[in-house]
């Protein structure tokens, strides 16, 4: 029997899902690492006997079992050539939890962050905080012994750990938990494999020899952030191996194996009290690095709950990002390296004499040439843009990144700064300036040097620089990795940081924990080398892949595509906040998120030999459920645009299998309304059959738009001048394909709120805004559109006559799309630039003091805001705030509300409808249906007022009828 019929037989008994289709092998055999292993097929199990069967098939056929949350470890612990088993969708429960013990019982595939919002009405939190917090899971932080940047206060994953429940390497299921020594020593007896694990652990460090080896070559115990191997060190400290503590429990040691000795399906956590309640964070600037890191032997004489820092290469990729731009306020200057120090009190009053003893100390060493104290709300977008750190290195542009190679070193607090003087020193050697961030308070840091690794010469300075670091870090007695793990990237320097006779032991114990070797072979012990199975081929043939869209902002498409580092922001659920990924929000499934997208495209334009290589079953199922609401364009770190890679799959991939005729429907919207509108109410009629919209595949659930009785672009040509008199100028309005056929009261509105606001409002003929065959993959339609229409607003917009949008979505293509498709790129950026949607136009006009508030009555009104995904990634959800708050007594609140679900014809279609119903139900309906008939809800697009419509039978008005309606 073929591995494959074995496969669909191992399937078939299984209750949770086995894939083994190219799609899957493919986007699991990457995580955020430089490692790239093809798996032999991806199981989703729903229960402990599933893992069993797992296990058991792979013990059989000698294949590694490879445990698999989010899949943002950073040296390859989670890729491998065996089955990758992803406990991320069904495993997600939080089981218990026990306010006096103070402890929580999850399964692995709870994310931290979500446990936390369960234990915060407790008054209790689970501390260790990593970057990835929002997406990453219990099972990983085990498998890691993850950290993050509050470790300096609550300690790492190891500490926390009470219990945990596993799957032996035989599929038998067995607790690790505090034992005293009498039932340590119990446990030895018998032949069970737990037994044997047991008896092996006693009898390998009973040896006193074996004790010293380990006292003298495992890290400096001062370093409590430590992963080199396995945790045996710790275990010394039990009265069985000559230490003095009376208990023992070996689930700290399963904590940091990587899922190479047992397979966690459950974690017992201890849990901290919430730290206090009044916090300040203090932002020092500095000239220099080595300034910054002498600096932090001082501040943590501090108390400090946070420190962490953050270089100079980091903050310039800011920049270029629209989310974290916004998290640049507190910057003074172009400093090298920032320092975040922060500080708690239960007293606001004591928390200020702490930043200002803090303060007084730095400047009484001359430590740095600015801090800032930064309070509230603010602390949390400094801490978004430090945890941004990871995903922002992808950002940059080219094929020289940020390499994973060295970034989890870890010395004692007072070596660090000699430490990185040596580090400097040597990479200077190399001709290379590293990247430097994260726990200095802590004595790690993560050093990257920026490396292409396409390139021959590259890879060899790779294995150099790691090499020399090791025997840096060796100097030091540190660890070579602090929270980050061995995996493939560290495995092969273990035998050289602990010495070849303490690497014997971890390969003993590895054998008497999984003596069938099957439990993800290939880290830890017995590692490949760390210069081989990477993602990119060294010294390969750049593919040249021709585009239609112009890519050169990324060095072309594939560039694009690998930005994606693998951090998987796209993996955070709705209570993060934020829109990206609705998709995998709807589905929970891995296909769905931009990573796999990215990765996905990546992959195929690599290493397809088709001509087209778009051309792809794959590709197209991996992109079907993509939206193209572009959250990932600003909430993605490294600026993956999945929106503008899907529009030129789309339309490469049509070029070869032909456009649907619902796709070209869809596409010619506009053109088929202009028709419709003739007779509106026949087209209303006709449109709306089941007959026609079940040939359509259009949702029953649906009603198709209903076209006005007369268009706006009519009703403005009968129009005559009421006045003469425009004290504020003229406005270009854009008249857009919904306005002009279904929105037309909305256009009204617009037209006369401008007037009556002292506006002379010019409409005159451009085409749509093609944003119906950007969607579909009509590119060539598009460009000439955007060709037509920058070729027409060129003359005539500029920064006293804008070109201002009421569709978001469609007023955005000039900011966006057009940059990409308009032949005149000088001219396209000129319109881009005096291009607004109507409410950024009046948030500008306001501060501008040309609008006020005495234009407007004073009744009362409550109003909510959805933001347009576009709106939130292009623009700002804020300016819609400004713009209805003026009028004095009305109460605007925003929604944190994610993407709709709607996204133009994408709900409509029968075979998403569900899904775009899910989409709605994430965050967006519930809000809408708690909502008192009384307030007003805002929404500035057309799909999202259909969508709220069909999802919670609630009217939602555009803001700029909200706000006409506020007119005096």
């Amino acid at each position: 029997m073929s591995i494959q019929e074995e496969l669909q037989q191992l399937s078939a008994s299984l209750e949770g899902t086995l894939l083994f289709d190219e799609l899957h092998k493919t986007l699991y055999s990457t995580d955020a690492s430089v490692y790239r292993m093809r798996p032999k097929a991806v199981a989703l199990p729903k229960s402990n006997e599933d893992i069993s069967k797992l296990i058991r098939f792979a013990a059989r056929h000698n294949v590694s079992i490879t445990p698999r949350t989010a899949g943002t470890s950073l040296a390859g612990q989670t890729v491998g050539d065996g089955i990758i088993v992803d406990v991320s969708k069904n495993f997600t429960k939080i089981l218990s939890f026990d306010p006096i013990k103070k402890t929580v019982t999850v399964q692995p595939g709870v994310i931290r962050d979500e446990l936390n919002l369960f234990l915060k009405p407790h008054g209790v939190f689970f501390g260790p905080n990593t970057s990835t917090s929002n997406r990453c899971m219990i099972g990983g932080m085990v498998g890691n012994n993850s950290s993050g940047t509050t470790s300096i206060r609550f300690g790492v994953t190891r500490d926390k750990i009470v219990e945990i429940k596993a799957i032996l390497s035989d599929g038998s299921e067995v607790v690790f938990k505090e034992l005293t020594s009498a039932e340590f020593i119990e446990k030895t007896k018998g032949d069970t494999l737990e037994n044997k694990i047991y008896k092996s652990i006693f009898d390998e460090l009973s040896i006193e020899t074996t004790q010293a080896e380990i006292i003298k070559e495992f890290p400096k115990p001062e370093i409590h952030r430590r992963n080199t191997g396995y945790a045996v060190d710790l275990l010394l400290k039990s009265d069985l191996f000559g230490g003095t503590e009376p208990t023992i429990n070996l689930g700290k040691l399963l904590c940091g194996s990587e899922g190479t000795l047992a397979f966690t399906t459950e974690v017992t956590l201890k849990v901290d009290d919430m730290q206090p309640p009044h916090n300040i964070m203090v932002v020092a600037h500095y000239h220099s690095i080595q300034e910054s890191l002498e600096s932090v032997v001082v501040a943590m004489k501090h108390h400090l709950y946070t420190c962490e820092m953050i270089d100079d290469i980091i903050l310039e990729c800011t920049k270029t990002n629209r989310e974290q731009a916004k998290n640049r306020f507190f910057l003074v200057g172009e400093p090298k390296a920032i320092m975040m120090f922060e500080l708690a009190s239960h007293s606001m009053e004591d928390a200020e004499k702490q930043a200002e003893a803090l303060i007084a100390d730095l400047e009484k060493n001359n430590f740095g040439y600015a801090s800032v104290k930064i309070y509230g709300a603010d602390i949390d977008k400094v801490i978004d843009l430090r945890k941004a750190g990871l995903g922002l290195l992808g950002s940059i542009v080219g094929d020289d990144k940020a390499a994973d190679s060295i970034e989890d070193t870890a010395v004692e607090l007072s070596d660090l700064p000699n430490y990185i003087a040596d580090f400097t020193a040597m990479m200077e050697r190399h001709g290379q300036k590293a990247i430097y961030y994260a726990h200095a308070g802590a004595g790690e840091l993560h050093l990257r040097p920026e490396l292409n690794l396409k390139k021959k010469e590259d890879l060899v300075l790779f294995r150099t620089i790691a090499t020399e670091v090791a025997i840096l870090v060796k100097k030091y007695r540190g660890s070579l990795s602090g929270e980050h793990g061995d995996g493939m990237v560290r495995g092969e320097f273990i035998p050289f940081m602990i010495g070849e006779k303490n690497y014997e032991l971890l390969k003993r114990l590895k054998l008497a924990f999984d003596p069938n070797s099957v439990l993800n072979i290939g880290k830890i012990v017995n590692a490949p080398k760390m210069d081989e199975n990477h993602r990119v081929i060294s010294g390969r043939v750049e593919p040249d892949i021709k585009t239609f869209q112009d890519f050169s902002d990324s060095l072309g498409i594939l560039r694009a595509a690998e930005k994606c580092n693998g951090s998987g922001d796209c993996r955070k659920l709705p209570s993060a906040g934020g829109a990206m990924c609705p998709s995998y929000r709807a589905t929970k499934n891995e296909k769905e998120t931009t990573r796999a997208r990215a990765n996905a495209l990546r992959e195929y334009l690599t290493y397809s030999e088709k001509e087209n290589k778009f051309d792809q079953k794959e590709l197209y199922e991996v992109f079907e459920l993509c939206v193209s609401c572009k959250a990932c364009a600003s909430e993605c770190p490294s600026n993956v645009d999945v929106a503008t890679l899907k529009a030129e799959f789309l339309y490469q991939y049509q070029k070869a299998n032909g456009f649907s005729t619902r796709n070209k429907i869809f596409a010619h919207n506009a053109k088929l309304n202009k028709m419709g509108s003739v007779f509106p109410s026949i087209t209303n009629f006709i449109s709306n059959q089941s007959l026609v919209k079940k040939t359509m595949g259009i949702a029953p659930e649906r009603q198709v738009p209903l076209l006005a009785k007369k268009t706006f672009k009519k009703w403005y040509e009968n129009q005559k001048p009421k006045s003469t008199d425009f004290p504020n100028g003229q406005v270009y309005l854009f008249n857009d394909e919904f306005t002009n056929y279904y929105d037309v009261n909305i256009g009204i509105d617009a037209f006369e709120l401008l007037t009556k606001l002292g506006y002379e409002v010019l409409i005159v003929d451009h085409e749509e805004s093609g944003r119906t065959y950007l969607s579909k993959g009509f590119l060539e339609e598009a460009k000439k559109i955007a060709n037509t229409n920058v070729g027409i607003f060129k003359d005539l917009v500029s920064g006293k006559t804008p070109l201002i949008g009421i569709e978001p979505s469609a007023i955005l293509t000039f900011r966006d799309e057009y940059l990409r498709l308009a032949d005149d790129k000088e001219s396209a950026e000129k319109v881009s630039q005096n291009a607004y949607t109507i409410e950024e136009f009046f948030k500008k006009e306001i501060i501008d003091g040309k609008i006020t508030p005495d234009s407007f009555s004073e009744e009362k009104k409550e109003i909510k805001i959805h933001g347009h995904c576009h709106q939130k990634s292009l623009s700002s959800v804020e300016a819609t705030f400004a713009m209805l708050n003026l009028p004095k007594n009305n109460l605007v609140t925003i929604y944190n509300s994610g993407c709709c679900g709607m996204a133009g014809s994408f709900g409509y279609e029968k075979e998403h409808y569900k899904v775009s119903m899910q989409m709605g139900e994430d965050t967006l309906f519930p809000k809408v249906r708690s909502t008192a008939e009384n307030v007003k809800i805002a929404a500035a697009g057309t799909s999202c007022r259909h969508q709220i419509y069909d999802g919670t039978s609630r009217e939602a008005q555009h803001p700029v009828s909200i706000l006409k309606s506020c007119l005096k």
